[in-house]
């Protein structure tokens, strides 16, 4: 996170002496990434962070590939995924590479029995429905509809919803999630071309510290497997943090897009990237304003890039039968573009209402069994006239 952050209380220079009022020292940790090279943050805890007392049972929680090397072009129909009342046993990977775990999670009750820490994946956790809290080590944060939420590998965090009906799209990443840099000065401020910037960020705040001791289970994700660990404190014992890796908040209301004359790309629609994958945001825009403008997208080959694209709302123009919580899947090696008429029926619309969340991979995604379970079976010929 491109930002200087802070809650709570703590020395004036770092890695110095930090006393308790009562006694004793509060215990420093860095939370870093990039070995100590990348951004990090500096916290101080009312127990040391380091006190394991038990490592109860490890199990896999690896997607089940369907199909390892795929051409076919599908959607799959997200809102038939089953509900389910635990948090981590209603996220369902849809989509996979070795830079990435595309997913669905539909949970009714909130994250309370014990804490979560993906040790692997920085995540991205989309909310179609829902409200409710972040709550995290370094401080909570309120969430809605089109809220994404940024969470930093390491963090340990519980979820609390507000809602039953819960639907959630999320993206665990192997590398870190940035804004784009072409959006930024050389210092990591949002220029003015930016079509967001700083103030639209939703910061940690009520930063909760727990002072107690006992049996705290934290389950672990790394390498593929879930560990179920037994912590001898609470861990959200922090009483004061600083620094630029945390997490935190973005609604996709808060997009502001990028019009032309003409049909612009899809670069214009982005909204994070990492090494391996962009984020883009489509959402309600005026059209082209060229006299002879096509509002539908050109027609274009996936030569380089999977593309996955998450409907969320409103009217895709550039699709047929397209419904809230449908994704399709565009594969690298063909071609793509509108449904048959869609280009047609765009011609003198003045703006779309659509909203939608695309995520574009450079290496090629495998389909999880998951994911089949949800597949239209004919997709894959819907521009065939």
């Amino acid at each position: 996170m491109p930002l200087y952050h802070k809650l709570g209380d703590f020395p004036q220079k770092r890695h110095t002496q930090f006393e308790k009022p009562s006694g004793g020292f509060y215990y420093e940790q860095l939370f870093g990434t990039e070995g100590f090279h990348g951004h990090s943050s500096l916290s101080y805890h009312v127990h040391r962070p380091t006190q394991v007392k038990e490592i109860l049972n490890s199990y896999s929680v690896e997607p089940k590939i369907a199909i390892g090397k795929n051409i076919k072009s599908l959607l799959f129909k997200g809102f038939e995924l089953k509900p389910e009342n635990d948090f981590l046993d209603s996220r369902k990977a849809m989509l996979v590479n070795k830079d990435c775990i595309i997913g669905l999670a539909a949970p009714k009750e909130s994250l309370r029995n014990y804490f979560y820490k993906n040790a692997d994946a920085d995540e991205m956790l989309f909310i179609h429905r829902g409200k409710g809290k972040l709550r995290t080590m370094l401080g909570n944060i309120p969430f809605e509809y089109g809220d994404y939420l940024i969470i930093p590998r390491g963090i340990i965090y519980q979820i609390e919803f507000e809602t039953e009906d819960n639907r959630l799209f999320y993206v665990e990443s192997y590398s870190p999630f940035y804004t784009p840099k072409r959006y930024k000065n050389q210092s990591g401020q949002h220029l003015e071309h930016s079509p967001f910037c700083e103030r639209d960020f939703i910061l940690p705040s009520e930063l909760e510290t727990h002072d107690e001791k006992g049996d705290f289970l934290i389950k672990i994700k790394k390498e593929g497997m879930i560990h179920e660990v037994v912590y001898a404190t609470h861990p959200f014992d922090v009483v004061g943090w600083d620094g630029y890796n945390f997490p935190y908040g973005f609604s996709i209301h808060n997009f502001e897009p990028i019009t032309g004359r003409v049909h612009q790309p899809p670069p214009v629609h982005q909204t994070f990237e990492t090494a391996a994958f962009v984020v883009c945001s489509f959402c309600p825009r005026l059209y082209d304003y060229h006299p002879k403008a096509i509002p539908a997208p050109y027609n274009h080959s996936n030569i380089d890039s999977d593309e996955v694209l998450y409907y969320v709302d409103g009217d895709f123009m550039s699709r047929n039968n397209i419904e809230q919580g449908h994704i399709t899947l565009h594969p690298k090696g063909i071609p793509h573009g509108p449904a048959p008429g869609a280009m047609e029926r765009s011609i003198g619309h003045k703006e779309t209402q659509e909203l939608a969340v695309m995520v574009d991979t450079f290496r090629p995604l495998m389909v999880t069994e998951e994911a089949m379970g949800l597949d239209d079976g004919k997709y894959y010929k819907s521009w065939t006239e």
